[in-house]
C-alpha cells in the first residue's frame, strides 16, 4: 500500500497551518514507521497534483473557510465528490486544494483514493498563531490517521521480511 499523507497550509496564517500541525504531528508520533509518507506542501496546485502522483493512496489534510464552528473536521472522498468552492475557496495560495483536485479529475491524475480532511479555521490573518479549536483538531486528525493507517495494515497482508542474517 503506497500511501503519502500531505499537510497542507501555511505557517503565517494563522488557521491555515492545520495541515502542517497534524503533519508535524504524525512525525512526532513516528508513523513512518508504518511505512507512510508523510510530507508537508504549501497547497499551491501544480505542487499537490506532483506530491502524490505515484502514489496509490493519499491523504490530504488543510484547512478550510471559517463557517462557524472553528475546529470542525470534516472529510471528502475526492474519487467520488467534487469540494464545494465555498468550502475550499481559492485560499492563501494562488491556487489551492479545490482547484488541484479538480484540475486533476480533468486531466485524470487523481490518485486511486484522495480522502481530505479538512479543519474549519477562525482566523488567517497574516502573522496571527493558530486558534485553539484548529490546533486540538489537529491532534484529534492525526490520532484518526493513525487509528486509519494501523488499521490498514492489520487488513493488508504484508510482504514477508527479507532475512538478510546469512
Amino acid at each position: 500500500m503506497a500511501l503519502r499523507i500531505i499537510g497542507s497550509g501555511n505557517f503565517d496564517r494563522g488557521d491555515d497551518a492545520a495541515g502542517l500541525l497534524v503533519a508535524r504531528r504524525l512525525h512526532a508520533l513516528g508513523v513512518e514507521t508504518l511505512g507512510v509518507e508523510i510530507m508537508e506542501q504549501s497547497g499551491e496546485s501544480f505542487s499537490l497534483m506532483d506530491c502524490w502522483t505515484g502514489f496509490d493512496h493519499v491523504i490530504l489534510v488543510d484547512a478550510t473557510a471559517p463557517r462557524g464552528t472553528p475546529g470542525h473536521i470534516s472529510i471528502w472522498n475526492a474519487d467520488a465528490d467534487r469540494l464545494q468552492e465555498d468550502v475550499f475557496p481559492c485560499s492563501t495560495h494562488a491556487f489551492g486544494v479545490r482547484e488541484a483536485v479538480e484540475l486533476a479529475r480533468v486531466m485524470n491524475r487523481l490518485p486511486q483514493t484522495l480522502l481530505i480532511y479538512g479543519i474549519e479555521g477562525k482566523q488567517f490573518f497574516l502573522g496571527a498563531p493558530p486558534s485553539p479549536e484548529v490546533e486540538r483538531a489537529a491532534v484529534s486528525v492525526a490520532e484518526q490517521l493513525v487509528k486509519r493507517v494501523s488499521a490498514s495494515l492489520i487488513q493488508t497482508p504484508q510482504r514477508p521480511l527479507r532475512d538478510t542474517s546469512g
